[in-house]
């Protein structure tokens, strides 16, 4: 807001070394909305992708059917490509950015969007 002058309770000094990073999946309403998750700006993306989702969206039954070179991934409103190798910060993910996934083919239970 433009006139506050508080204490920002949730600025990235407050959290440790980490950067709060919201992440979506798009078509899987089973998942109402953006998790937010405190992570090391140094995390690569790659495990971002192979532990951290797993851990959030595996138990959905698409899950194990993501076609990860297909994936199509969002950051903070923009498509992007992610490069696996690199770190979360190194691919432009930021203190309270939102990444997006979706998964084409992929529209939760039986295509109902769940």
């Amino acid at each position: 807001y433009e006139n506050y002058s508080g204490p920002n309770a949730d600025a990235v000094e407050n959290f440790h070394g980490n950067q709060v990073v919201y992440i979506g999946w798009d078509e899987h309403m089973m998942f109402p909305f953006a998790g937010a998750f405190p992570l090391p700006p140094q995390m690569p993306f790659g495990a971002l992708v192979k532990d951290l989702l797993p851990s959030v969206y595996g138990a959905h039954p698409d899950f194990a059917r993501i076609d990860w070179a297909a994936t199509e991934w969002s950051l903070d409103g923009a498509r992007f490509t992610p490069d696996m190798d690199r770190s979360i910060a190194e691919n432009g993910v930021a203190h309270k950015s939102l990444l997006r996934l979706a998964t084409p083919g992929l529209n939760g239970i039986g295509n109902t969007g769940f």
